[in-house]
């Protein structure tokens, strides 16, 4: 392994003050061809300077600028001379700084409003209309531009609702650019980061493969590599982008709990491998794992027992694969491959870090004294990057456009104690529902659609002339662009039908299907 790993892309920093959209203007940086990271607005200007950044975001975010204790950025951010964008907060905190008036107003302009562009939209607003919708959510406004800017547009309530000084490459708009609401946003995301700081769209997920390639090959060396495959999406890419840097020197393992649902195991140890030719090592633990569940209905339980074996199952795979390559050659597996995503490193507090492979992070789950260095190509992406970079590397879309599924799998679908019986169950009522959904195309417009079993629950029902005492079962489809905030998926009412019917006359102990149709939050993807 080497001490240096090869420079990534300079970023786009995206200073977080407490935004709700943080991730999602760092995603429409990147959707623009452009690489971003999130960082938080505690971080100084040498800080930023170190980063080495093409351009700056200033998030949005709930606070007034004259609140004790707001968020606030080092002013000599903006000598820097690095382009920069301020969003809602981050436009008033631009004002602020640079000597432009905040007006007090406390009176919310909130969702769409009608904004009024200035005929010479600028560098910003370029090839814009002069009247468009526009996505408002603040309290405080600029009341008067800083000494050298021009206004650029307006609303009914905001003067000053977008200014620029393109001299110093400085711009910024009250409204939220970022939300589809906004009927140009992305277009003014573009112009700034395009025509003002003048990147070139080069964030793709070919020149993804062929950085972190370099970057694993650095790291790696000629050292052994081992990979926990889930069959998901992520432990999938991160699989084969492992691979494609250094190939045989991987293997993958893949647990069977027992918990999957149908044709998993045969997707994972058939169509990954002939894709990639990735040494596989399956393990069946499907009774221990049915066996540790017995008796057991609290989730949180179940989810700590589901936890413990598969850690159990995976340290003995790994000993023993250890003991072969010492065996083999002398050379113990000295590293392990996690798919951890950008969004993990952000929720954990991690998003002010570098975003290179990292070594000190544990494996989710794992313990902590594991004597591996850890490999983490996909830390610095989204999840549609991850497909992107999946597809590009010629996996099945099977694989890549897999909907997420939890990690302890149909164990938190069943509410209550899982047995082989109501596995079997769920396995066949969930394998009518992904079949009716992928038949009527469907795939791609819901985020998932967990299949719940409710197995302390009966109902009264009528089958064939006679009373029935059967299961619900629950359909959750949800639609999300990253799983923190979902909607329910208004599925059309035909598809519906469908589902309902084949359930209730092909899943034996089935007599009734439910919708639910909450939004998150205030519950939950799962139920469990």
């Amino acid at each position: 392994m080497t001490d240096h790993l090869p420079e990534g892309p300079r970023p786009v920093l995206v200073v977080d003050f407490g935004a709700q959209y943080a991730q999602l203007i760092a995603r429409r940086v990147r959707e623009a061809g452009v690489y971003s990271e999130i960082v938080p607005h505690s971080i100084s200007a040498e800080e930023i300077a170190e980063r080495n950044p093409v351009g700056i975001v200033l998030s949005g975010g709930p606070s007034s600028v004259y609140e004790d204790g707001a968020p606030s950025l080092d002013p000599a951010v903006f000598d820097l001379g690095v382009p920069t964008l301020g969003i809602c907060y981050g436009f008033q905190v631009m004002a602020t700084a640079l000597g432009g008036t905040v007006a007090r107003t406390g009176a919310r302009e909130y969702g769409s409003t009608d904004a009024n562009v200035a005929i010479e939209g600028g560098t910003l607003l370029h090839d814009q209309p002069v009247d468009q919708t526009v996505w408002m959510s603040h309290g405080d406004s600029v009341a008067a531009a800083p000494d050298g800017f021009t206004v650029l547009a307006s609303t009914a309530s905001t003067p000053v609702a977008a200014f620029a000084n393109d001299e110093r490459r400085l711009y910024g708009v009250q409204w939220h650019p970022e939300v589809k609401h906004s009927a140009y946003g992305q277009r003014v995301i573009e112009n700034f980061l395009h025509r003002g700081a003048g990147i070139d769209p080069d964030w793709n997920p070919g020149n993804v493969i062929a950085d972190q390639v370099e970057r694993i090959r650095a790291q790696v060396g000629t050292g052994k590599v081992l990979c926990g495959l889930s069959g998901g999406v992520d432990s999938a890419v991160a699989a084969a982008l492992v691979h494609e840097a250094v190939g045989d020197q991987l293997v993958c393992v893949f647990v069977d709990h027992g918990l999957l649902r149908r044709d998993e195991r045969r997707q994972v140890e058939e169509d990954f491998v002939a894709s990639t030719g990735v040494r596989l090592v399956t393990i069946d633990a499907r009774e221990q794992f049915l066996s540790a569940l017995a008796g057991v209905s609290d989730p949180e339980q179940k989810r700590k027992i589901i936890g413990r074996e598969f850690i159990r199952t995976f340290e003995k795979a790994q000993a023993d694969l250890i003991a072969e390559s010492v065996e083999e050659d002398g050379d113990p597996i000295g590293f392990l491959v996690q798919g951890t995503l950008y969004p993990d490193v952000v929720e954990s507090g991690g998003g002010a870090g570098t975003a290179n492979i990292k070594s000190h992070h544990n494996v989710g789950g794992l313990p902590e004294d594991l004597q591996f260095e850890l490999v983490e190509p996909l830390r610095t992406l989204f999840k549609d990057e991850v497909r992107a970079i999946g597809r590009e590397l010629g996996l099945p879309e099977v694989i890549v456009g897999r909907q997420p599924f939890p990690g302890p799998g149909l164990g938190i679908r069943i509410v209550g104690e899982v047995t082989q019986e109501r596995l079997d169950l769920l396995r066949e009522a969930d394998a009518i529902v992904r079949a009716e959904l992928t038949a009527a195309g469907l795939d791609t417009e819901i985020w998932q659609c967990p299949v719940v079993l409710l197995a302390d629950v009966r109902s009264v029902g009528v089958q064939g002339d006679g009373r029935t005492y059967g299961h619900p079962i629950v359909l959750r489809p949800v639609s999300s662009e990253d799983a923190m905030t979902a909607d329910w998926t208004r599925l059309p009412y035909d598809v519906l039908a469908r589902i309902s019917n084949r359930i209730t006359n092909e899943v034996d102990g089935v007599n009734r299907v439910v919708l639910d149709v909450t939004s998150k939050p205030p519950g939950t993807i799962e139920w469990e």
